[in-house]
């Protein structure tokens, strides 16, 4: 068993010796906890002060890395309230290009000369850097004149009057001016092709001119000459009158009246009907599926010098513009909303789907109904029955499923339906001695 001290101490020694020997034993036993306790305490203090210290210096490099990031940012540009006066243009730019002014950070006394030096080449590359891309944001925003070189001239002008379109409108025309009956006259056929031609690039300008304000707002035309101000509006107006003189002039006189007429009619009827239409009605789709059944009609006319039934029957098949443009619709719903249009896909979305399935299906009717009116020989229904059944396919699933992917189907093969259709038109053309011309009795 052990023995503590102080029953040792009483023990052996006895008397005033031992009764002192026995009080310094208690004072020491007393005394022992609170020394250690002082030199726990005296390791703490020390261990704080170091976390102090490595707290102090991760907040100098937070500061330090914060202050670089803060001088090469630029102010935001300050939002001006309506109701008060504009900042002048060239004050708004320089204080986006200003720097925000920052106290330099407190750099502890331990720190060397040369950190010193290369923080400071570091922050002034840093705001050169800041400044270099600030000049080049001011050359970007400034307005610069745009300048008109004789060169890209053509190129303007052919996207004012709509290339693509016009050269399908021509083609449509040959193809009326080939399947008419009688002849195949080169000067009449050159005079019509380029006559409409004319008429079809004076239409399409004169519309872009009306449109400007509208197709800022659509991504499909937002770069058309005349909303990027590559050509003035008097430049592109000139070039319409320039245009349509002439090609009215060649239809009249160089072809016959009555397709300078029809000339006349289609670019009054596309540039005053449809196109102020097309943010008032849906009816602009029917009347723009008549601008485009008119030039394969003059093309008749061309030939015949007098409307027929054949002629409205090439009309007829141009009813293809409704699977064609619905589709085409579908898949720019948000951009002719926001450029103010009321089309039928925007609308009256399942009409839109409706009308292009029924005029899908009525392209077999009237493929039938050609060599009834003696256009063309009975082949000609039963070659085109597989493509105007596949377009009509595709018109039944973009009426059932009304999603682009459907819509985008229609729309490709529309593309190539009706140069194909065409081109077998011309194949099962009747010969001259088959039978009479459309209209006339058989002998």
């Amino acid at each position: 068993m052990a023995v503590s001290p102080h029953t040792l101490s009483s023990r052996l020694l006895t008397g005033r010796v031992g009764g002192c020997v026995r009080y310094l034993e208690r004072r020491a036993m007393q005394e022992s906890p609170h020394t250690f306790v002082h030199l726990f305490r005296s390791v703490s203090k020390q261990w704080i002060t170091f976390q102090h210290l490595t707290f102090l210096r991760r907040m100098y490099v937070t500061q330090l890395n914060r202050s670089l990031n803060q001088q090469v940012k630029r102010k935001p540009e300050p939002v001006a309230s309506p109701f008060l006066e504009k900042t002048p243009l060239g004050q708004a730019k320089a204080e986006i290009c200003e720097m925000r002014p920052l106290p330099p950070p407190s750099l502890p006394l331990s720190r060397k000369s040369g950190e010193k030096e290369l923080l400071e080449l570091e922050s002034a590359s840093i705001v050169e850097g800041s400044l270099d891309v600030g000049t080049e944001i001011k050359d970007e925003k400034h307005w610069k004149e745009m300048k008109l070189h004789l060169d890209d001239l053509p190129g303007i002008l052919a996207r004012l009057s709509k290339i693509k379109l016009t050269a399908l409108v021509v083609s449509t025309t040959s193809a009326g001016f080939a399947l008419a009956p009688g002849p195949f006259d080169w000067s009449c056929f050159l005079l019509t092709s380029l006559g409409t031609g004319l008429a079809s690039c004076a239409a399409n300008s004169i519309n872009q001119f009306f449109e400007v304000p509208f197709d800022s707002n659509m991504n499909r035309t937002k770069n058309r000459p005349l909303v990027r101000g590559q050509i003035s509006p008097l430049l592109a107006v000139t070039f319409a009158t320039c245009c349509a003189v002439p090609g009215i002039a060649l239809l009249t006189w160089g072809v016959n009246p009555l397709t300078g007429a029809l000339g006349a009619f289609n670019i009054f009827l596309y540039t005053c009907c449809y196109t102020p239409l097309k943010r008032i009605s849906i009816a602009n789709t029917w009347v723009g599926a008549v601008v485009g059944a008119v030039p394969p009609v003059m093309g008749w006319t061309a030939a015949t010098g007098s409307l027929d039934a054949g002629a409205f029957l090439l009309g007829g098949i141009l009813s293809w513009q409704f699977p064609h443009f619905n589709a085409l619709s579908w898949g720019l719903r948000e951009d002719y909303s926001r450029g103010g249009y009321c089309m039928m896909s925007v609308t009256h979305p399942a009409l839109c789907r409706r009308v292009a399935l029924r005029h899908c299906l009525a392209l077999i009717a009237l493929s039938a109904a050609a060599p009834a009116l003696q256009v063309t020989t009975w082949a000609f229904p039963v070659v085109s029955l597989p493509i105007n059944l596949y377009i009509s396919y595709l018109g039944f699933r973009f009426y059932a499923d009304a999603d682009r992917k459907s819509s985008r189907k229609l729309f490709f093969c529309s593309l190539w339906h009706l140069p194909l259709l065409l081109l077998l038109l011309l194949t099962c053309k009747r010969p001259p001695g088959a039978g009479g011309a459309a209209g006339e009795p058989q002998g």
